[in-house]
């Protein structure tokens, strides 16, 4: 049987304290709300924008993001 290292009236351990989140040490706000843009609104800026591409297929998740990061922009 193994012997215990725990001295006989030891105060236990401090908990370790909790850190700053990477959002605070970033300097990012804590609260940030979040923009509400609804389904269509992107899908229409996002169809817009594939037709002014020219209509190439394989790319509509670049229009997509593209158009949620220009109403974003528009909003804030």
């Amino acid at each position: 049987m193994a012997k215990s290292t725990k001295k006989p009236g030891a105060a236990p351990k401090a908990a370790a304290k909790p850190r700053k989140s990477a959002a605070k040490m970033a300097g990012v706000p804590a609260k940030v709300t979040p923009i509400s843009i609804s389904h269509e609104t992107v899908a229409e800026l996002a169809h817009r924008l594939w037709a002014e591409r020219g209509g190439a297929h394989g790319h509509h998740e670049e229009d997509w993001f593209r158009a949620e990061q220009e109403l974003r922009g528009k909003a804030s």
